[in-house]
């Protein structure tokens, strides 16, 4: 437990920190969920959930929450698997 004053606001205000970090990956891990799972019912229908994910992974970033590289990997290796998605899709139909 802190002993001084400035450490026990110290405390809190990382209390604080953390209970809003938590609500911003669970933003994060949600967004990721609905465009997985979007793309597995209809695949031609997925800039929505795809703009939103974005979107909270670029606010992750601003809030040093993910580093810049992370969220840049994350964004890539996203485009890349609805490419594969809409490509299987696509061969399925033919």
């Amino acid at each position: 437990m802190p002993n001084t004053k400035s450490s026990k606001k110290a405390l809190r205000s990382s209390l604080k920190k953390k209970e809003y970090n938590i609500i911003s990956k669970f933003k994060i891990k949600n967004a990721l969920k609905t465009l997985r799972k979007g793309l597995k019912t209809s695949p031609a229908d997925f800039e929505g959930n795809l703009s939103q994910t974005f979107s909270a992974i670029d606010k992750a970033v601003k809030t040093n929450l993910l580093h810049k590289n992370t969220a840049a990997r994350k964004k890539s290796r996203l485009v890349a698997m609805i490419r594969r998605t809409i490509s299987e899709g696509v061969k399925e139909v033919k």
